[in-house]
């Protein structure tokens, strides 16, 4: 931590907008913001349009065909509506039915990791609602953060709650992407390509919490004309956090910085992750450099033919 502590102090402090990010999220309503954005009808016609024909990989498949409901984070839904649609064009792809439960909202993570668990609750209970009320067979979420929130937390949350049940039901059938194409589906070679060099970086909540230590890269490495090179620290946190950038600023910025300079010593293209959150923490300071990776998420790398 002597590193980070020593690029921190250098910092000019910043205004700590923590308690007021926390008031007003905390007033979270599910047709409020998180629940209906400007974006939404296009992820929802995205999604709903037709497809060509699902594309068959080579040999037999490994599985039946699934009712698949997708759940879009609040950040895709507002600033990456595009690795929402990727998304929903692999599990396609791969022959699944897809469908977008229009009346999803933010799944509670800031405000349970920053102790509000009543305000957490009001919106896990409206995610339980809709998801189970979708009758699918899966629930896919682009993003190890908010998958982690729905698999590991929602139990933890209603813990003694007439809705514990609910919650374990949600839980059992939520996944994050990559975990759900190796380890529900079976599949490694979703049929990509994408020329370049990239590097991986992997969450803290999806190695943390779901354990999805391997599972992006064995994805990344069936991608035609894609070169894959080993990040140095791979395992460390970009900074981000959620809203511990934004109780924390100067530390959150200090670890990016040293998340960046790792990056940079690949000489890779692309910086590839699972968590739009990650990415758009280092996309900041990669752009505010003018430097030369470019940001992309996982699903956008595999749903490029």
């Amino acid at each position: 931590m002597g590193k980070i502590q020593a690029l921190a102090r250098r910092r000019k402090p910043k205004s700590n907008l923590y308690d007021l990010l926390i008031v007003w999220a905390g007033r979270i309503r599910p047709a409020f913001f998180f629940g209906r954005s400007d974006l939404r009808p296009i992820i929802v016609a995205k999604i709903r349009r037709p497809y060509d024909r699902p594309r068959r990989l080579a040999g037999p498949p490994r599985w039946t065909i699934m009712r698949i409901a997708l759940f879009v984070p609040c950040y895709v839904d507002q600033a990456a509506p595009r690795v929402a649609i990727a998304t929903a064009t692999i599990l396609r792809r791969l022959g699944h039915e897809v469908v977008f439960p229009e009346q999803q909202t933010c799944c509670g993570q800031p405000a349970f990791n920053t102790g509000y668990w009543p305000e957490a609750a009001k919106l896990a209970a409206q995610q339980i609602r809709t998801f189970l009320d979708a009758k699918a067979d899966a629930v896919v979420c682009p993003s190890g953060s908010c998958a982690a929130m729905q698999k590991v937390f929602y139990p933890t949350l209603f813990a003694g709650s007439s809705q514990l049940a609910d919650a374990e039901s949600l839980s059992q059938i939520t996944w994050e992407l990559s975990t759900f194409l190796i380890r529900k589906l079976g599949v490694e070679d979703v049929g990509a390509r994408f020329p370049g060099t990239a590097v991986l970086h992997k969450s803290c909540h999806s190695l943390r919490e779901l354990n999805a230590r391997t599972e992006a890269q064995t994805l990344l490495r069936q991608v035609r004309d894609l070169t894959l090179v080993d990040l140095p620290g791979e395992e460390e946190c970009c900074g981000f956090g959620g809203t511990f950038a934004v109780k924390n600023p100067d530390v959150s910025t200090a670890m990016g910085e040293i998340k960046l300079e790792a990056i940079l010593g690949t000489g890779a293209e692309w910086v590839v992750s699972g968590d739009s959150s990650c990415l758009m923490h280092l996309a900041g300071m990669i752009e505010r450099r003018n430097l030369r990776p470019k940001t992309i998420h996982l699903a956008e790398v595999l749903a490029s033919a």
